[in-house]
Protein backbone atom coordinates (compact mmCIF):
# COMPACT_ATOMS: atom_id res chain seq x y z
CA UNK A 1 0.00 0.00 0.00
CA UNK A 2 1.25 3.08 -0.90
CA UNK A 3 2.89 5.30 1.90
CA UNK A 4 0.16 7.37 3.55
CA UNK A 5 2.77 9.85 4.63
CA UNK A 6 2.93 10.47 1.05
CA UNK A 7 -0.83 10.92 0.67
CA UNK A 8 -0.67 13.21 3.22
CA UNK A 9 2.46 15.66 2.59
CA UNK A 10 1.33 15.54 -1.10
CA UNK A 11 -2.39 16.39 -0.51
CA UNK A 12 -1.20 19.25 0.99
CA UNK A 13 1.06 20.54 -2.09
CA UNK A 14 -1.71 20.26 -4.58
CA UNK A 15 -5.14 19.37 -5.96
CA UNK A 16 -3.44 16.42 -8.21
CA UNK A 17 -2.04 14.69 -4.87
CA UNK A 18 -4.85 15.43 -2.82
CA UNK A 19 -6.85 13.10 -4.77
CA UNK A 20 -4.22 10.60 -3.77
CA UNK A 21 -5.84 10.26 -0.74
CA UNK A 22 -9.76 9.86 -2.19
CA UNK A 23 -7.79 7.09 -4.38
CA UNK A 24 -6.40 5.00 -1.46
CA UNK A 25 -10.26 4.66 -0.02
CA UNK A 26 -11.75 3.58 -3.16
CA UNK A 27 -8.09 1.09 -3.39
CA UNK A 28 -9.95 -0.51 -0.57
CA UNK A 29 -12.83 -1.90 -2.57
CA UNK A 30 -12.63 -5.19 -4.90
CA UNK A 31 -11.67 -4.33 -8.14
CA UNK A 32 -12.53 -6.14 -11.34
CA UNK A 33 -11.33 -8.41 -13.59
CA UNK A 34 -7.33 -7.36 -14.12
CA UNK A 35 -7.46 -8.89 -17.89
CA UNK A 36 -3.23 -9.09 -17.71
CA UNK A 37 -3.50 -11.29 -20.52
CA UNK A 38 0.53 -10.62 -22.18
CA UNK A 39 2.64 -8.94 -20.28
CA UNK A 40 5.21 -9.90 -16.95
CA UNK A 41 2.25 -9.24 -14.60
CA UNK A 42 1.76 -12.19 -12.14
CA UNK A 43 -1.90 -13.55 -11.64
CA UNK A 44 -3.00 -13.02 -7.79
CA UNK A 45 -3.50 -16.77 -7.87
CA UNK A 46 -0.12 -17.53 -8.81
CA UNK A 47 1.90 -15.59 -5.66
CA UNK A 48 2.27 -17.23 -2.26
CA UNK A 49 -0.42 -16.65 0.10
CA UNK A 50 -0.28 -13.43 1.62
CA UNK A 51 0.29 -14.52 5.35
CA UNK A 52 3.71 -13.62 7.52
CA UNK A 53 6.17 -15.74 8.91
CA UNK A 54 6.54 -15.09 12.82
CA UNK A 55 9.48 -15.91 15.15
CA UNK A 56 9.39 -19.60 15.72
CA UNK A 57 8.50 -19.07 19.50
CA UNK A 58 6.27 -16.42 20.97
CA UNK A 59 8.22 -13.51 23.12
CA UNK A 60 7.87 -12.68 26.39
CA UNK A 61 7.92 -8.84 26.86
CA UNK A 62 9.81 -7.36 29.62
CA UNK A 63 8.06 -4.05 30.70
CA UNK A 64 7.84 -1.38 31.52
CA UNK A 65 10.09 -0.33 28.13
CA UNK A 66 10.52 3.42 27.33
CA UNK A 67 10.97 4.22 24.05
CA UNK A 68 11.31 7.75 22.36
CA UNK A 69 8.47 8.99 19.75
CA UNK A 70 9.73 10.75 16.77
CA UNK A 71 7.38 13.32 17.91
CA UNK A 72 9.79 14.51 20.91
CA UNK A 73 7.51 12.39 23.50
CA UNK A 74 9.28 9.51 25.87
CA UNK A 75 6.73 6.98 25.75
CA UNK A 76 6.32 4.42 28.30
CA UNK A 77 5.05 0.85 27.92
CA UNK A 78 3.77 -1.24 31.00
CA UNK A 79 1.21 -3.87 29.05
CA UNK A 80 1.87 -5.74 25.64
CA UNK A 81 -1.07 -7.39 26.08
CA UNK A 82 -3.59 -4.98 23.68
CA UNK A 83 -1.75 -3.87 20.87
CA UNK A 84 -3.01 -1.81 17.94
CA UNK A 85 -0.78 -1.04 15.12
CA UNK A 86 -2.51 1.65 13.16
CA UNK A 87 -1.08 0.54 9.61
CA UNK A 88 -0.23 -2.37 7.90
CA UNK A 89 3.58 -2.19 7.86
CA UNK A 90 3.63 -2.44 11.96
CA UNK A 91 1.13 -4.75 11.99
CA UNK A 92 3.37 -6.99 10.17
CA UNK A 93 6.43 -5.95 11.64
CA UNK A 94 4.10 -7.25 15.20
CA UNK A 95 3.18 -10.80 13.72
CA UNK A 96 6.44 -11.33 12.43
CA UNK A 97 7.60 -10.75 16.21
CA UNK A 98 5.43 -13.36 17.06
CA UNK A 99 3.08 -11.20 19.30
CA UNK A 100 -0.35 -11.66 16.80
CA UNK A 101 -2.01 -13.03 19.38
CA UNK A 102 -1.28 -9.67 21.21
CA UNK A 103 -3.06 -7.65 18.66
CA UNK A 104 -6.77 -6.91 18.67
CA UNK A 105 -7.32 -4.13 15.71
CA UNK A 106 -6.41 -3.57 12.14
CA UNK A 107 -6.19 -0.58 10.13
CA UNK A 108 -7.49 -0.84 6.66
CA UNK A 109 -4.39 -1.59 4.92
CA UNK A 110 -3.75 -4.74 7.35
CA UNK A 111 -4.78 -7.70 4.89
CA UNK A 112 -2.33 -10.66 5.36
CA UNK A 113 -4.09 -14.17 6.53
CA UNK A 114 -3.40 -14.20 10.37
CA UNK A 115 -4.82 -10.30 10.98
CA UNK A 116 -8.02 -11.29 9.00
CA UNK A 117 -10.73 -11.57 11.58
CA UNK A 118 -9.46 -8.43 13.66
CA UNK A 119 -11.98 -5.37 13.48
CA UNK A 120 -11.14 -2.90 11.30
CA UNK A 121 -10.41 0.84 13.42
CA UNK A 122 -10.22 2.74 10.16
CA UNK A 123 -11.77 4.38 7.77
CA UNK A 124 -9.51 4.89 4.77
CA UNK A 125 -6.53 6.12 6.73
CA UNK A 126 -8.44 7.67 9.18
CA UNK A 127 -7.88 6.53 12.18
CA UNK A 128 -11.25 6.06 14.67
CA UNK A 129 -10.35 7.35 18.07
CA UNK A 130 -13.25 6.02 19.65
CA UNK A 131 -13.05 2.58 17.34
CA UNK A 132 -9.30 2.27 19.11
CA UNK A 133 -10.55 3.10 22.58
CA UNK A 134 -13.35 0.91 22.74
CA UNK A 135 -11.07 -2.30 22.53
CA UNK A 136 -9.38 -0.85 25.50
CA UNK A 137 -5.76 -0.84 24.52
CA UNK A 138 -2.50 -1.36 26.28
CA UNK A 139 -0.04 -0.13 23.79
CA UNK A 140 -0.98 1.36 20.15
CA UNK A 141 2.04 1.87 17.55
CA UNK A 142 1.79 4.69 14.73
CA UNK A 143 4.01 6.32 11.82
CA UNK A 144 4.08 10.61 11.00
CA UNK A 145 1.53 9.81 8.44
CA UNK A 146 -0.98 8.25 11.02
CA UNK A 147 -4.12 11.22 11.63
CA UNK A 148 -5.96 12.98 11.91
CA UNK A 149 -3.86 14.47 14.94
CA UNK A 150 -7.11 15.25 16.67
CA UNK A 151 -7.37 11.26 17.09
CA UNK A 152 -3.69 11.21 18.54
CA UNK A 153 -4.75 13.75 21.02
CA UNK A 154 -7.77 11.86 21.44
CA UNK A 155 -6.23 8.42 22.21
CA UNK A 156 -3.16 10.32 24.27
CA UNK A 157 -5.53 12.12 26.53
CA UNK A 158 -7.19 8.65 26.75
CA UNK A 159 -3.82 7.97 28.80
CA UNK A 160 -3.15 5.02 26.39
CA UNK A 161 0.31 4.88 25.27
CA UNK A 162 1.19 5.59 21.80
CA UNK A 163 4.55 5.49 20.06
CA UNK A 164 4.92 7.39 16.97
CA UNK A 165 8.02 6.11 14.26
CA UNK A 166 9.26 7.57 11.50
CA UNK A 167 7.44 5.85 7.86
CA UNK A 168 9.98 3.78 5.76
CA UNK A 169 10.78 4.70 2.49
CA UNK A 170 14.22 2.66 1.94
CA UNK A 171 16.07 -1.04 2.30
CA UNK A 172 18.07 0.90 5.23
CA UNK A 173 14.70 1.89 7.47
CA UNK A 174 13.80 -2.11 7.79
CA UNK A 175 16.14 -2.58 10.68
CA UNK A 176 16.20 0.30 12.67
CA UNK A 177 12.01 0.27 12.52
CA UNK A 178 12.32 -3.67 13.68
CA UNK A 179 14.54 -2.81 16.78
CA UNK A 180 12.41 0.54 17.83
CA UNK A 181 9.23 -1.68 17.35
CA UNK A 182 10.90 -4.86 19.60
CA UNK A 183 12.22 -2.48 22.38
CA UNK A 184 9.09 -0.66 22.70
CA UNK A 185 7.13 -3.96 23.27
CA UNK A 186 9.24 -5.42 25.76
CA UNK A 187 10.81 -7.93 23.05
CA UNK A 188 14.48 -6.68 22.23
CA UNK A 189 16.04 -10.32 21.47
CA UNK A 190 13.01 -11.25 19.47
CA UNK A 191 13.40 -7.79 17.57
CA UNK A 192 17.32 -8.63 16.86
CA UNK A 193 16.15 -12.09 15.59
CA UNK A 194 13.42 -10.80 13.23
CA UNK A 195 16.14 -8.02 12.61
CA UNK A 196 18.99 -10.59 11.17
CA UNK A 197 16.42 -12.77 9.79
CA UNK A 198 15.33 -10.18 7.63
CA UNK A 199 18.50 -8.19 6.91
CA UNK A 200 20.27 -12.19 5.74
CA UNK A 201 17.22 -12.09 3.43
CA UNK A 202 17.22 -9.20 1.96
CA UNK A 203 20.66 -9.56 1.13
CA UNK A 204 19.86 -12.94 -0.42
CA UNK A 205 17.08 -11.85 -2.50
CA UNK A 206 19.74 -8.85 -3.77
CA UNK A 207 22.52 -11.52 -4.81
CA UNK A 208 19.85 -13.67 -6.37
CA UNK A 209 18.49 -10.68 -8.82
CA UNK A 210 19.88 -11.28 -12.43
CA UNK A 211 23.21 -9.20 -13.31
CA UNK A 212 21.52 -7.36 -16.40
CA UNK A 213 23.97 -5.98 -19.20
CA UNK A 214 22.06 -3.19 -18.65
CA UNK A 215 20.48 -1.81 -15.92
CA UNK A 216 16.36 -1.33 -16.44
CA UNK A 217 14.57 1.94 -16.05
CA UNK A 218 11.85 1.02 -14.15
CA UNK A 219 8.63 3.78 -13.80
CA UNK A 220 6.66 3.13 -10.21
CA UNK A 221 3.17 4.67 -11.50
CA UNK A 222 0.78 4.91 -8.80
CA UNK A 223 -3.02 4.35 -10.17
CA UNK A 224 -6.57 4.23 -9.14
CA UNK A 225 -8.97 4.17 -12.04
CA UNK A 226 -11.68 4.63 -10.38
CA UNK A 227 -10.19 8.08 -8.97
CA UNK A 228 -9.03 9.34 -11.97
CA UNK A 229 -5.33 8.95 -9.80
CA UNK A 230 -2.87 8.42 -12.21
CA UNK A 231 1.16 9.26 -10.51
CA UNK A 232 4.38 8.66 -11.76
CA UNK A 233 6.67 8.20 -8.94
CA UNK A 234 9.85 10.50 -8.10
CA UNK A 235 12.82 9.61 -6.08
CA UNK A 236 10.80 10.02 -2.16
CA UNK A 237 7.81 7.30 -3.67
CA UNK A 238 9.27 4.59 -1.72
CA UNK A 239 9.69 2.46 -4.40
CA UNK A 240 13.63 3.52 -5.71
CA UNK A 241 15.08 1.43 -2.62
CA UNK A 242 13.51 -1.81 -4.18
CA UNK A 243 13.95 -0.61 -8.14
CA UNK A 244 17.81 -0.69 -7.02
CA UNK A 245 17.99 -3.49 -4.64
CA UNK A 246 17.15 -5.83 -7.75
CA UNK A 247 19.45 -3.97 -10.56
CA UNK A 248 17.43 -1.83 -11.99
CA UNK A 249 17.10 2.20 -11.85
CA UNK A 250 14.07 4.40 -10.92
CA UNK A 251 12.72 6.01 -14.02
CA UNK A 252 10.99 9.06 -12.30
CA UNK A 253 14.63 9.62 -11.11
CA UNK A 254 16.36 9.77 -13.85
CA UNK A 255 13.85 11.55 -15.49
CA UNK A 256 14.96 14.84 -13.41
CA UNK A 257 11.53 14.16 -10.80
CA UNK A 258 11.62 15.43 -7.76
CA UNK A 259 9.43 14.52 -4.47
CA UNK A 260 7.16 11.81 -4.41
CA UNK A 261 4.83 11.89 -7.71
CA UNK A 262 3.82 13.88 -10.25
CA UNK A 263 0.63 13.95 -12.73
CA UNK A 264 1.24 11.12 -15.34
CA UNK A 265 1.48 12.89 -18.53
CA UNK A 266 2.63 11.52 -21.86
CA UNK A 267 5.35 13.95 -21.85
CA UNK A 268 6.55 13.13 -18.57
CA UNK A 269 6.35 8.70 -19.84
CA UNK A 270 8.55 9.66 -23.11
CA UNK A 271 11.12 11.76 -20.67
CA UNK A 272 11.53 8.84 -18.31
CA UNK A 273 11.41 6.30 -21.11
CA UNK A 274 10.94 3.03 -18.87
CA UNK A 275 11.86 -0.38 -20.06
CA UNK A 276 8.72 -1.40 -17.52
CA UNK A 277 6.29 -0.56 -15.35
CA UNK A 278 6.20 -1.30 -11.70
CA UNK A 279 2.31 -0.78 -9.90
CA UNK A 280 0.21 -2.29 -7.17
CA UNK A 281 -2.15 -4.93 -7.96
CA UNK A 282 -4.87 -3.25 -7.28
CA UNK A 283 -4.13 -0.08 -9.14
CA UNK A 284 -3.52 -2.64 -12.31
CA UNK A 285 -6.74 -4.08 -11.84
CA UNK A 286 -8.65 -0.42 -11.33
CA UNK A 287 -7.71 0.51 -14.46
CA UNK A 288 -8.72 -2.87 -16.36
CA UNK A 289 -5.69 -4.79 -16.27
CA UNK A 290 -2.52 -4.09 -18.69
CA UNK A 291 -4.80 -4.07 -21.60
CA UNK A 292 -6.22 -1.34 -19.70
CA UNK A 293 -2.85 0.41 -18.74
CA UNK A 294 -1.70 0.76 -22.14
CA UNK A 295 -4.62 3.20 -22.67
CA UNK A 296 -3.04 5.68 -20.54
CA UNK A 297 -1.65 8.63 -21.87
CA UNK A 298 2.45 7.60 -23.24
CA UNK A 299 2.49 4.23 -21.63
CA UNK A 300 1.74 2.01 -24.58
CA UNK A 301 4.81 3.95 -26.91
CA UNK A 302 6.80 3.36 -23.97
CA UNK A 303 9.56 0.44 -23.83
CA UNK A 304 7.68 -0.96 -21.45
CA UNK A 305 4.40 -0.47 -22.77
CA UNK A 306 6.06 -1.81 -26.13
CA UNK A 307 7.09 -4.79 -24.62
CA UNK A 308 4.54 -5.51 -21.95
CA UNK A 309 6.75 -5.45 -19.55
CA UNK A 310 4.36 -4.67 -16.32
CA UNK A 311 5.73 -5.97 -12.64
CA UNK A 312 2.35 -5.88 -10.29
CA UNK A 313 3.17 -6.33 -6.89
CA UNK A 314 0.43 -6.78 -4.01
CA UNK A 315 -0.81 -3.65 -2.46
CA UNK A 316 -0.34 -3.97 1.35
CA UNK A 317 3.42 -5.71 0.51
CA UNK A 318 4.96 -3.38 -1.92
CA UNK A 319 6.33 -0.74 0.35
CA UNK A 320 5.61 -2.41 3.90
CA UNK A 321 9.32 -2.13 4.24
CA UNK A 322 9.58 -5.00 6.92
CA UNK A 323 9.90 -8.64 7.05
CA UNK A 324 8.21 -9.62 3.47
CA UNK A 325 10.25 -7.32 1.93
CA UNK A 326 12.59 -9.92 1.01
CA UNK A 327 9.67 -11.64 -0.63
CA UNK A 328 8.57 -8.58 -2.24
CA UNK A 329 12.63 -8.24 -4.07
CA UNK A 330 11.75 -11.96 -5.18
CA UNK A 331 8.86 -10.98 -6.91
CA UNK A 332 10.03 -8.07 -8.24
CA UNK A 333 12.92 -9.91 -10.08
CA UNK A 334 11.34 -12.39 -11.48
CA UNK A 335 8.76 -10.12 -12.75
CA UNK A 336 11.66 -7.99 -14.04
CA UNK A 337 14.08 -11.00 -15.42
CA UNK A 338 11.22 -13.55 -16.47
CA UNK A 339 14.01 -15.81 -18.70
CA UNK A 340 15.96 -15.74 -15.07
CA UNK A 341 13.52 -16.72 -13.22
CA UNK A 342 14.13 -20.11 -12.16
Amino acid sequence: MLSSSTIRTGAARGPALLLLALGLLLALTACGPSGTAGGAAAESSSRAPDAVEPLPVEPVPQLPATTASVDGRQVTVTSAERIIPLNGSLSELVFSLGLGPKVVARDVSTTFQQAAALPVITQAHDVSAEGVLSLHPTVVLADRSTGPAEAIAQIRAAGVPLLVLDDAKRLADVGPRIGTVAASLGVPDAGRQLKERTEQRIDEARAAAPAAARRPKVAFLYLRGSASVYLLGGPASGAGSLIEAVGGQDAGTAAGLTGDFTPLTSEALVKAAPDAILVMSKGLDSVGGVDGLLKLPGVAQTPAGLDRRIVSIEDGQLLSYGPRTPQVLHEIAAQLYPADAK
